[in-house]
């Protein structure tokens, strides 16, 4: 288990290559946006 094992995480990191044990990054999942207070909507109060 080293830099020519396929399998492993270093082995990837040498080989340059992706899988289940070193998957490609992944964006990080962004928080629904927030609905900011219209002027509109504070006037109707």
């Amino acid at each position: 288990m080293g830099k020519g094992d396929r399998k492993t995480k270093k082995g990837k990191i040498a080989m340059g290559t992706f899988g289940v044990s070193r998957p490609y990054k992944v964006k990080a999942k962004s928080h629904p946006k927030k609905e900011k207070a219209t002027k509109e909507k504070v006037a109707k109060k």
